[in-house]
């Protein structure tokens, strides 16, 4: 479809949905673009969480924009990862390397009590695995006050910038560096809270997540 044809520097452009699926599981802050309801663009961030063919996000009942998608606003979803510098020998030539997702859809919110548990657990388990098994469940209270929105990836563009710095022979004779700077994102020392109770340890999501890249 013409909405999710890349027509700059379409070399970039991956049909690949493995790759996509790796995107979509190892970055779960997306942005959702929809028209308010006073016709006004909006971009929100917010967390998400694949589920094979879905992506999932939730958020209180009272959110507006939550309750325009769960309404079927037509919207897309983005969700990008910042992956190096590209340092070439001039600014102009220099990059990024990144991959960058936009799906196309409309949401469906999720009704049924046992599907919306599991998909909240599914979105608990992505950002924190392992955390399920060492706190309570939700109240019913609180399911009642959560929105849970599934948007289906069926209509996607994927691109992905994996290059080097594409200089002109001039530059490349010139004396200034040129080369790649990667980015890698890892999770600093647990902080207790102020009003944790003496004696809790550290538990073992809190360990493993700190113990590798994010």
């Amino acid at each position: 479809m013409a909405r999710t044809t890349i027509t700059r520097l379409r070399t970039m452009a991956s049909q690949d949905r493995g790759e996509l699926d790796r995107l979509l599981d190892s970055v779960h802050i997306g942005h959702f673009a929809l028209m308010a309801e006073d016709g006004h663009p909006v971009v929100l961030p917010t967390a998400v969480a694949r589920d094979g063919d879905r992506m999932l996000a939730h958020g209180s009942t009272g959110s507006g924009w939550m309750r325009r998608l769960a309404a079927g606003a037509p919207a897309s979803l983005a969700v990008t990862s910042f992956d190096a510098l590209v340092v070439a020998r001039s600014a102009f030539e220099s990059s990024m390397r990144y991959r960058s997702a936009v799906i196309f859809g409309q949401c469906t919110p999720l009704t049924d009590p046992d599907e919306k548990l599991r998909a909240l657990d599914t979105v608990v388990e992505a950002l924190l695995p392992g955390r399920l098994a060492e706190v309570r469940r939700p109240t019913p209270k609180e399911l009642a006050s959560t929105l849970v929105l599934a948007l289906p990836i069926a209509e996607w563009s994927l691109k992905v910038s994996g290059g080097w710095p594409d200089d002109p022979p001039e530059d490349c004779a010139g004396p200034a560096w040129a080369g790649v700077i990667p980015v890698h994102v890892r999770y600093g020392a647990p902080i207790p809270a102020p009003d944790l109770r003496a004696g809790i340890p550290v538990p073992g999501s809190v360990r493993r997540i700190h113990d590798s890249p994010v």
